[in-house]
């Protein structure tokens, strides 16, 4: 397919970045202007989401004139160590850690990054490590590193223990905001992990940097700068010489930090690390890896607001100490769903299992009167989606539930049958005459895929099916609310929302009733034709939107757990690690082997030039094309968005789909598919069916075993 780009490119960061949906995908407003319908597609004129030569927010590394690399990596707050788990090593499990947790006060006041001058590729045996504070001041901040392997150390222990004295403070260990790189520094001159100490240091060598930051405080130990708390722990990282900041995983002796191979990296470098506190519950609230200082302090900021109620203002977690965000407290609205973007995304998971009767409030239920491929009409009665809840109590119950299931039982070739089931649902209001369930994704490694460029997913379209193997690959184009551009589709079921920030700004409007930029009055929920030429002030200022925004562009991704970390012996392995390697690879031979990847890209690479300088140039493994694909009629809803027909859904990413049973609580509380319906992989891909129907074919005629293989594979990711 030719695609003509014209040079119009966005106007600011503020009209490209992103944030998620609360509740689903709902369908846009009525945009500025329409959608091609599919026989216009030969020809598009479309506007990328980032121009090319835009300028990074942050830069995380660069090399001086002389080869000295630097480094900038951002650190937040932490409750504990990284290898402490909820009991002693040796002891029963009781209970998860306490070292992927965001302590009180996490939001402000409290991230800090290290500014790494590395000499060893420009021929010196020097490291200079700076401690950068993003606001006030600290104080007796310590720097652990080289972390110790003796066969008493377990949970934590380091041999290199100092701080960053500052030479103009008396060189007391007191470093501020204002200060400069050569205020508050350590440095490293060998290798203390080496056989003989003083062994010069080398490019390829390893340094776990774990800092420990200090507020300055009063007597009564309340930080100056804001009242909180003062002590903390951060990140145990891994530093590689001459490379930069390292996913790690642990192995022999003693859970040793070693980089992750590149094989594991689905995230690339912004990946997250192998997790040995045993929570991999809080796997989806994690950085990339390599995030840098400032944008540490932009992802806190953002999710803050990710965990705001818009009726009180209260963070959803210790309601009771964090500071109340004020100015988010009533301005939910007259109709919502829920009434904050955690509610629906808890532990930045999927929606909630439905149960038979009760209300669907962590799913979105689209609505329309009519649906084509050029226009939506709203419903007359719930406009472009059921609110299903009033604010006030004399308010329409517009409440939607499963009735019941419809069941029915594939038999494979072998005889192993899988039972299918399908919602049936019930309304308190009107029936719509064309709706669409659809569940809450997992909120993580988004920022990756809208670092995409646009010419390296089109690429993986086909929409002429030119060939011959039964996949098509049909590109959604989208209209930016805000601007009236077309953009490429990429997010969302049905790839409905070309950027995140479009999709923030609807569920926004449509799951609480809460006004942005992206859509500025309550009208465009109605369908209400130029909605946002409304002169009213938003609820969510462009600040904060850009907040929430940031934070949600730097969730990074699970590392597969493809790898045997080195446990102790004697000692019990985390569930998340016990894995089985050789299963492992042979599930991936055989998912390529049925053409799984035909849809399911095993890998990309991100463009050149997303604001983030984190998710630039990333060697990724999402297992998605992004791309329409047609499932079949037995996946099929009512409505056309775009390009995208009833039968027509955007390929899932895949990366993260192990991690499910962990942050859902259970795998009995792990849905899958677009309304999910499906209560295991197995089910899931029983109903696969149009384009995917040869490859579900060739996958149910695997044996047992290999099939096994298969699933095995998909839980490492």
């Amino acid at each position: 397919m030719k695609i003509r780009k014209p040079s119009a490119v966005l106007p600011s960061m503020g009209a490209a970045l992103l944030a998620l949906s609360a509740c689903g995908d709902e369908a846009g407003p009525t945009p500025p202007s329409e959608p091609l319908a599919p026989s216009e597609m030969a020809a598009v004129d479309y506007v990328p989401l980032f121009a090319p030569g835009t300028q990074v927010m942050e830069q995380i590394q660069y090399k001086e004139a002389d080869g000295t690399l630097v480094t900038l990596a951002g650190f937040r707050p932490t409750n504990r160590h990284a290898r402490e788990r909820g009991e002693p090593w040796t002891s029963p499990d009781v209970g998860p850690g306490n070292y992927f947790t965001f302590p009180t006060w996490y939001f402000q006041n409290r991230t800090f990054g290290l500014m790494i001058r590395d000499g060893v590729p420009a021929g010196r045996s020097r490291i200079e490590i700076s401690l950068r504070v993003n606001d006030g001041t600290f104080v007796e901040t310590g720097l652990s590193a080289f972390r110790r392997v003796d066969p008493d150390i377990r949970d934590y222990g380091w041999k290199m223990n100092v701080g960053f004295q500052n030479p103009k403070e008396g060189n007391k260990n007191i470093c501020h905001a204002t200060s400069v790189r050569e205020d508050c520094m350590a440095v490293i001159t060998d290798n203390w992990r080496a056989p003989q100490p003083g062994t010069p240091l080398k490019v390829g060598d390893v340094i776990e940097v774990t800092p420990a930051p200090y507020l300055l405080h009063t007597l009564d130990n309340k930080a100056v700068i804001d009242g909180g708390g003062i002590r903390y722990y951060s990140f145990e990282q891994l530093y590689q010489v001459g490379v930069g900041m390292r996913p790690w995983y642990g192995v022999a002796p003693t859970l040793d930090s070693v980089p992750l191979p590149a094989s594991t990296l689905l995230g690339g470098e912004a990946s997250v690390s192998y997790n040995y506190s045993e929570e991999p519950h809080r796997v989806f609230q994690q950085t990339v890896n390599n995030i840098g200082i400032s944008n540490m302090k932009r992802f806190v900021e953002g999710r803050r607001l990710f965990h705001t109620s818009f009726v009180d203002g209260k963070h959803s977690e210790s309601p009771d100490i964090n500071p109340v965000f004020t100015q988010h407290a009533n301005q939910l609205g007259p109709r919502f769903n829920n009434v904050s973007c955690i509610s629906c995304h808890a532990l930045n998971g999927r929606s909630a299992v439905p149960t038979l009767g009760a209300r669907l409030d962590t799913l979105a239920i689209e609505a329309a009167a009519s649906s084509s491929a050029t226009q939506v009409t709203p419903d007359p009665t719930y406009g472009l989606n059921v609110q299903q809840r009033a604010l006030s109590a004399g308010g329409a119950d517009y409440a939607v539930s499963v009735q019941s299931y419809v069941k029915t039982v594939r038999t494979l070739p072998d005889g192993e049958t899988v039972e299918l089931q399908k919602p049936v649902y019930a309304f308190k209001g009107p029936v719509p005459a064309q709706y669409s369930v659809r569940q809450a994704p997992q909120v993580m490694g988004v920022g990756l895929l809208e670092a995409m460029d646009e010419a390296a997913l089109l690429a993986l379209s086909d929409p002429n099916d030119s060939n011959g193997d039964g996949v098509k690959g049909v590109p959604n184009w989208v209209i930016n609310p805000e601007t009236g551009s077309r953009h490429l589709g990429r997010f969302g079921w049905k790839a409905s929302k070309a950027s995140l920030r479009q999709q923030s700004g609807d569920a926004l409007l449509k799951d609480m009733g809460v006004t942005s930029p992206v859509y500025k009055s309550l009208t465009c929920q109605r369908g209400v034709a130029n909605c946002n030429a409304s002169g009213t002030s938003p609820s969510i200022s462009e600040t904060e939107i850009e907040r929430l925004a940031s934070y949600l562009a730097l969730l990074g991704v699970p590392a597969q757990r493809s790898l045997r970390s080195g446990f102790m012996d004697g000692i019990r392995v985390s569930p998340e690690h016990d894995v089985n390697p050789t299963l492992i690879s042979r599930g991936s031979t055989l998912f390529t082997q049925v053409k799984c990847g035909t849809c399911h890209t095993p890998e990309m690479k991100t463009g050149a030039n997303h604001p983030f300088a984190e998710l630039r140039h990333q060697t990724i493994h999402p297992y998605s094309n992004l791309m329409l694909h047609d499932l079949g009629p037995d996946l099929a809803d009512t409505l056309t968005q775009g390009q995208a027909g009833p039968r027509l859904w955007r390929t899932a990413p895949l990366w993260g789909i192990g991690s499910l049973k962990y942050v859902q609580g259970g795998a009995q509380n792990v849905r899958y598919l677009h309304d999910g319906r499906a209560r295991t992989l197995m089910e899931a891909i029983a109903w696969h069916g149009g384009e995917a129907n040869a490859s579900r074919v060739q996958f149910e005629a695997l044996s047992k075993a290999d099939r096994t293989a298969v699933l095995a594979f998909l839980e490492s990711l």
